[in-house]
């Protein structure tokens, strides 16, 4: 009797579930009796850590050759429900239909998306970076404004949120405004953090880089408060401070997909299922979660994987090793993901290369920025649809760090 895994998402994590279940079920001869289904909208894998670029092409690749080469079958649709009692997932499709799949072993690989408090006009007024299509929106958004009135409104741009994925979009707007308006223009660039320092999950290490590019690129940077509402035309602040914008790029934080509150067991402050070494759901039987939906350890000196690429492609292979291994009968590999480093683009003025939880600068300017273009051009992409070259860094020790 045929054996059913089924992911659900084609992100980093569902990418590489897919393909190292695959291998697994390679390597012990049962390709035949075991069929892997990647559940999402499309075959593409979105490369989220770049859509704070000014250039988004090529940012949505193509994996349903990948797949196809490795014998993993894609549903175009989005898992809306998972019966964890029954073993099924319930899937919206394309046309509307719903549809019932049974598993024997099922991935939540579904991702984060970005978090959205109720502050007053945010849905309705800002822009984010969070998926491909909001990023189009703004690119859209920021190349029109030239159409529009002068006014210092239409001039200035307020990213709100000076975490990593804040930090690198406004590092990248002024020289994005330069090419759009022109030199002979001048315009405001603000970035607002509720942290008494930008950067504040970044530590003190980065900090004096990350001030320097951003004064270097004329940007102002808010601490201490918060956004308190938003309007087409501006923003205020929790000091009660308004500025005059047309552009608010919202950029505070994620939470993991909604799709992991139905798993049952514990779930930490970001909406993670708890779970333990090797990536099972720990109070729900044959799931397993990966990627931005799993509160995993990296190390036995308490971390846990960070909501990121980096620790999403690790996270990836583990999970559908293991889900695969259960059926196949190959030996169960732990996650541990104990090197952590980080690459954080500051436009212009370069890159910063940190080591470690504590984030140890390495290499900056140049050199950082030589090593973020390696990581953003190759190593986060997928591989060619190669079965051979696939299964040959689709094992779940491989780890992909400078």
């Amino acid at each position: 009797m045929t054996k059913h895994i089924i992911i659900a998402g084609s992100g980093f994590a569902g990418t590489w579930s897919a393909l190292s279940a695959a291998r697994a079920v390679a390597l012990a001869g049962k390709a035949e009796s075991i069929e892997i289904t990647v559940i999402s909208p499309e075959p593409s894998l979105h490369i989220r850590p770049r859509l704070y670029e000014a250039v988004i092409e090529n940012m949505d690749p193509d994996v349903g050759k990948l797949f196809a080469a490795v014998g993993v079958k894609h549903v175009a649709g989005t898992v809306e429900n998972i019966h964890s009692d029954w073993h099924q997932v319930e899937v919206q499709l394309p046309n509307g239909e719903r549809k019932k799949f049974a598993y024997d072993k099922f991935i939540l690989a579904a991702g984060s998306r970005l978090f959205q408090p109720p502050v007053p006009g945010l849905r309705e007024h800002v822009f984010n970076v969070d998926q491909l299509a909001t990023a189009k929106v703004l690119d859209q958004h920021l190349k029109a404004l030239p159409g529009r009135p002068p006014s210092p409104a239409r001039n200035t741009v307020v990213v709100a949120g000076g975490g990593f994925t804040g930090i690198e979009t406004v590092a990248e707007m002024p020289q994005r405004l330069r090419e759009i308006f022109g030199a002979e223009v001048e315009f405001r660039v603000v970035v607002v953090e509720q942290a008494p320092e930008i950067g504040p999950d970044l530590g003190p290490g980065p900090r004096p880089f990350i001030e320097e590019a951003l004064a270097q690129e004329g940007i102002e940077i808010i601490t201490g408060t918060g956004v308190a509402a938003i309007t087409g035309d501006s923003v205020t602040l929790g000091t009660g401070e308004v500025i005059a914008t047309h552009t608010v790029v919202w950029t505070a934080g994620a939470r993991a997909n909604k799709l992991a509150a139905q798993i049952p067991g514990d779930h930490d402050r970001f909406g993670r299922v708890d779970a333990d070494p090797y990536l099972h759901a720990k109070k729900a039987k044959d799931i397993f979660v990966t990627g931005d939906v799993a509160l995993a350890a990296t190390d036995n000196l308490g971390n846990n994987a960070a909501m990121s690429c980096q620790h999403a492609l690790s996270l990836g292979r583990v999970a559908g090793h293991n889900a695969a291994a259960e059926l196949v009968g190959l030996k169960l590999h732990p996650y541990s993901q104990p090197k952590y480093v980080t690459c954080l683009d500051l436009g212009p003025w370069g890159a910063i290369f940190s080591e470690g939880w504590d984030r140890q600068v390495k290499f900056t300017r140049d050199e950082g920025k030589a090593i973020k273009r390696e990581i953003n051009t190759k190593w986060i992409y997928p591989p060619m649809a190669d079965r051979d070259a696939v299964f040959a860094v689709a094992n779940p020790d491989y780890v992909i760090v400078p």
